[in-house]
């Protein structure tokens, strides 16, 4: 099993604070290693550890507003479609 997992996200952000909400949310996210996101690329992409999943950090990043349009996991693109909560 991996020891981590890199997922990638293509999000729409149009200032500063909205890349300051995706950093706030990905900060308290428990599982997260690192991360960076960048206002410039429009992208964020975290290091997680192999106990959190692709779908809780698109989630997570969802609840900002912020339209996610492309997400990939481990080098392989993934849905953006948030799953509703059960």
């Amino acid at each position: 099993m991996a020891e981590q997992h890199t997922y990638n996200f293509d999000i729409t952000m149009s200032c500063g604070g909205c890349s300051g909400a995706v950093d706030r949310v990905l900060k308290k996210l428990d599982g997260v290693k690192s991360y960076e996101v960048s206002l410039e690329n429009q992208t964020a992409t975290v290091v997680a550890e192999p106990t959190l999943d692709y779908t809780t950090v698109l989630k997570t990043i969802a609840k900002t507003g912020k339209k996610v349009n492309k997400g990939v996991a481990d080098g392989v693109e993934q849905s953006i479609e948030v799953p509703a909560e059960a």
